[in-house]
């Protein structure tokens, strides 16, 4: 039986991500536990945070082990069933939040049954599995899969479960009501262990009015035609921070923009994972953006300069980009990924830096006796 936790564990592993400060403030507040297992999530909640926590679990053992340790606990109550059952007839809750159980059932029957049992601007927050343990990815299509249960000094049990790209979970939302505000990727403190865990926040929202319009119109998002990315400047005392990436190109530290991230931090989340360093936000100078197209993509780069940071570069397990080293600025290597090749010579025109054409358009800054601001 575990015991009751300080904090919510999203992922497997303590201390990984966010705790229950996500959900927002709850004294009071009518919450949904869905899955809820032992219940020592739900006992926290009540405990810690005053909420009025509905633990909902469709096992009949868990459910047992629950009420035996923790029947008598105020704030709680405990409820054996199945949650689109108990939705259909239970008042409306002020938020809901699962710890891996909603990968269990079909999103097309979960997320619009919510959304009716949520009242307006409610939160739903839920981790999901993104890498199992086996390496492999999440799955492109909404469709279950079959996964390996591990559970202790038992054999594995195979299970049906939904295991998809962050992209398939935000249409989802976004198509049944919700708000997407942040989608995280929690990875194990073992560098050995393969298997990530996405944190996904949504915020019911509230009930749209009809409006006449002159062409039928959706509530699911667009399909994606547009990638924004980063890309960091980092100079050192040896010249340019740089890596290679398995493909065969050498690039800036960066990648993609993740839901619900400013600029900044998605220069300094890349940064820390594909080099270890570490900065701050401020510490991150924007610079501009550089839009061009590949396909049918429209991709926009906004490409940043890093003043200070803390640490030595190193590849790090899992990414795409390593062998970092430091490129003298007169003698840059001549396989430059096109994304870094338009940064750097819109950081520094005079750079002798073949690159395909592109559009920048600098952001304002503010000069000050110490520079660039």
């Amino acid at each position: 039986m575990p015991p009751v936790p300080g904090d919510i564990s999203w992922a497997p592993w303590e201390g990984v991500g966010p705790g229950s400060e996500v959900l927002g403030g709850l004294v009071g507040k009518r919450v949904l536990d869905i899955g809820s297992g032992s219940g020592h999530h739900a006992v926290h909640l009540a405990r810690a945070h005053g909420a009025r926590v509905t633990a909902i679990e469709l096992s009949t053992t868990q459910h047992a082990r629950a009420t035996r340790h923790y029947s008598t606990e105020a704030g709680v109550n405990w409820v054996h069933g199945d949650v689109i059952e108990h939705l259909r007839t239970a008042d409306p809750y002020d938020a809901a939040y699962a710890v891996g159980s909603l990968a269990y059932v079909d999103p097309h029957t979960s997320l619009p049954a919510l959304r009716d049992a949520l009242i307006a601007d409610a939160p739903l927050i839920f981790s999901v599995l993104h890498t199992d343990l086996h390496g492999r990815g999440p799955s492109t299509t909404v469709a279950p899969r079959e996964q390996q249960l591990l559970l202790r000094k038992e054999p594995a049990i195979p299970v049906d479960m939904f295991v998809l790209v962050p992209h398939l979970w935000e249409d989802l939302l976004t198509s049944y009501g919700f708000r997407v505000e942040a989608m995280n990727l929690l990875s194990a403190p073992d560098a050995e262990n393969p298997v990530v865990h996405q944190l996904i926040r949504a915020r019911r929202l509230p009930e749209r009015r009809t409006r006449i319009s002159s062409r039928p119109r959706t509530r699911r998002p667009p399909a994606p035609h547009a990638a924004l990315g980063v890309g960091a400047i980092v100079l050192g005392d040896h010249g340019l921070l740089m890596g290679h990436h398995r493909l065969g190109t050498t690039e800036l530290p960066g990648g993609t923009v993740e839901a619900g991230e400013a600029l900044e931090e998605a220069v300094v989340r890349e940064l820390a994972e594909e080099t270890g360093l570490t900065t701050r936000t401020e510490d991150v100078i924007l610079l501009g953006t550089l839009v061009d197209h590949v396909g049918d993509v429209l991709r926009v780069t906004i490409g940043a300069v890093v003043t200070a940071w803390e640490g030595k570069p190193a590849t790090q397990p899992g990414e795409s980009v390593g062998d970092w080293r430091w490129c003298p600025l007169d003698d840059l290597p001549s396989d430059l990924f096109e994304c870094s090749a338009n940064i750097l010579t819109a950081w520094r025109p005079d750079l002798p830096i073949d690159h395909t054409p592109t559009h920048f358009t600098p952001f304002a800054h503010r000069t000050t006796a110490d520079g660039l601001t």
